[in-house]
Formats: C-alpha cells, sequence, structure tokens
C-alpha cells in the first residue's frame, strides 16, 4: 500500500478522535459518518481535504513531516488573526505527525470568480487585509528577507530554469550580465521599508468569504519589503491584468498606505520603481521553483505559467532601462537555445 493511503488511514483515525471530542464539547450530538474529500493540493507535500456532514464542514490539512512543518502556519495564523483579517481558525493539531483540523473559509477562490467587472470589488477587500497585516508591530520571530534569502531565491533561475529546463550552462559573460542584474534587484529590495510579507498573496490564496477575503497559505511569511504583497496580488501565476489598471490599484494601495502611517516610499513614481524591481525579483524566483517542480518533483503543469512571468518581466524592461543587464541576458539566452544544434 502507498505511503500516502496508510498517511490517509492515520490522518482519518485522528480526525474521527478530533472530532468527536469538537462535537461533544459543541453539544452536537454524535458525529455523522462521512468520507473525506479533497479540497486543494498545492506545489508542497501539502493536501487539504473537506469533511462535510449535517450542515457543518471543516479543512483538514495533511503536511508530511519531515518536507513540511506545520508549526509555522499555527503561529503565523495566530499573528495574522490579531489584526482581524479572516485566517482559518485551528480546532486540532498534532504537529508531529502533521495534521491540522481548521475551520472552512468556503470553496471559492478569488481565482475560481474574479473577472474585469469584479476585480475591483475583490481587490478592495484583498488590500483592506492586505493594510491591515502591514500595520501589525514587527515584534514576532519571523525571519527577515535579508540578502541571503533574496540571492537563495534568484539562483533558483540560474540552477533550475537555465541549467535544467533549458539545458544550457550560463557562459561567462552571461554569468557577469546575471551578477550586475541580481545585484541591481537585490539592492532594491533591501532599500525598501520592512512590513510583514505574506510572500505568497494572490488570488489562489484568497478565499471568497464573509468576512472577505479568507486568507491562506501565509506560514512562509516574514518581515520584508513593503512592495513585494501588494506586487504578487497583480502579477500572479494564474492570470493577469493590463498595466494601466495594475498601476491604478497600486496607486490607490499607496494612497490608503501612506493614510495609515504604512512605511511606503514618500513618492509613488519611487513606490512603482520598487514595486517593479519587486517583481522581477518574485518573477525569476518562481520561474525557477516551477522548473524545479518540474524536474525534480515530477509536476511539469506549474511550466505552462513560465511564459506569463517572462511577459511580466519584458513589460518591466521596456520601462526600466537600469534593467538593461537582465534583458541582454535574457535575450542572449533565447539566442543561444533556440539556435539550431
Amino acid at each position: 500500500m502507498p505511503d500516502q493511503d496508510v498517511r490517509l488511514q492515520q490522518l482519518q483515525v485522528w480526525l474521527d478522535e478530533q472530532l468527536t471530542k469538537l462535537f461533544v464539547a459543541g453539544g452536537w450530538g454524535p458525529v455523522p459518518p462521512c468520507l473525506l474529500t479533497a479540497a486543494s493540493s498545492d506545489a508542497s507535500f501539502r493536501r487539504y481535504f473537506r469533511w462535510e456532514g449535517e450542515g457543518r464542514s471543516f479543512i483538514v490539512m495533511d503536511a508530511p513531516p519531515p518536507q513540511e512543518n506545520c508549526k509555522p502556519f499555527v503561529d503565523i495564523a495566530a499573528l495574522l488573526a490579531t489584526s482581524g483579517i479572516n485566517v482559518p481558525k485551528i480546532y486540532a493539531q498534532d504537529l508531529e505527525r502533521g495534521f491540522l483540523l481548521l475551520n472552512d473559509l468556503g470553496n471559492q477562490t478569488y481565482l475560481d470568480v474574479i473577472n474585469s467587472d469584479n476585480a475591483d470589488a475583490l481587490f478592495k477587500d484583498a488590500i483592506d487585509a492586505l493594510l491591515a497585516y502591514q500595520q501589525l508591530p514587527m515584534d514576532s520571530p519571523l525571519p527577515s528577507y535579508d540578502v541571503a534569502l533574496l540571492r537563495r531565491e534568484l539562483e533558483l533561475f540560474p540552477e533550475w530554469y537555465v541549467g535544467r529546463e533549458l539545458n544550457h550552462a550560463m557562459d561567462p559573460a552571461q554569468q557577469a550580465l546575471w551578477q550586475r542584474a541580481s545585484s541591481l534587484l537585490i539592492d532594491s529590495a533591501l532599500a525598501q521599508p520592512n512590513v510583514l510579507v505574506h510572500r505568497d498573496f494572490m488570488p489562489r490564496n484568497l478565499m471568497r468569504s464573509e468576512p472577505n477575503p479568507g486568507v491562506l497559505d501565509f506560514q512562509d511569511a516574514v518581515y520584508g519589503p513593503v512592495t513585494y504583497d501588494i506586487t504578487c496580488l497583480f502579477k500572479d501565476a494564474f492570470l493577469s491584468w493590463p498595466l494601466e489598471r495594475v498601476d491604478a490599484w497600486l496607486l490607490g494601495y499607496w494612497q490608503q498606505a501612506n493614510a495609515k502611517g504604512i512605511a511606503v516610499q514618500a513618492d509613488f513614481q519611487d513606490f512603482l520603481r520598487a514595486s517593479d524591481l519587486m517583481g522581477v525579483q518574485r518573477h525569476l524566483k518562481v520561474i525557477g521553483i516551477f522548473a524545479r517542480i518540474c524536474h525534480r518533483d515530477g509536476k511539469p503543469r506549474y511550466l505552462t505559467d513560465v511564459p506569463r512571468f517572462f511577459a511580466y518581466i519584458e513589460a518591466v524592461l521596456a520601462r526600466r532601462p537600469e534593467l538593461a543587464d537582465l534583458g541582454e541576458l535574457l535575450a542572449s539566452l533565447r539566442a543561444a537555445t533556440e539556435a539550431p544544434a
């Protein structure tokens, strides 16, 4: 029997025990018979299941050690809840085995429902949640988005996308272009004011919920650049928006952040430049991650979204001449890998 099926049996036994306690404590009577259904999975090793019975529903997280660690999720959920945003409530936990029992924030992500007509309203709620947790004091033991982390993320691009997906070894000239471009992106990120950063604040991780939105997948939160999450919200892996509309949303956020005393750049054009460069850092990282997920984990479907990230990068290159080194590198990689053998 596959290990995954053994884990599912263990999860079911644990869940039955926790639900029995929960139903007794709530005075809800006996636990009704119910089968778990798959709620979602993601690019990590985590799986999510939905339990439904007699008008009640819960979400169960299966995060197998040693690949996953539930403790950051538990700790950061408690931290974010203090800002009043809607994060999962944790009813039971077994951190050693990687099991969590959570309330159900619904079955519609922003990605499922968002369109050009409702985007303004949905993003308004998302920005309200973002502003709420960006106002939290930075006194929790979270990691910092420091130079080592920024560089480690960027190096995923040459290692996994260039080296494995393109099967190309960069020559010394390309290495020099990469180092200069990387340094520029890192310096820009480090120069920004710091706030709490979710690191994956995008429509796929926001639930249409009450209160709206429900916020998920925050376990990798750090303290870091103020533009990171807002840029991630509008330039994500699965859908794209016209640049003019994105800039208008960014302006609205910047104005609200200023009004609330959040440390953003004093001039909007400086904020916009920082957002552009922060986005490029993230896009290069994600391209590398998607290549790694394909070649290491056997999940090639994520590579179909790589062209979207290159399109984001090209749009920034067109208005940020300081990124000429990166533009030259990407052009040389295309030339080298598209040339006939």
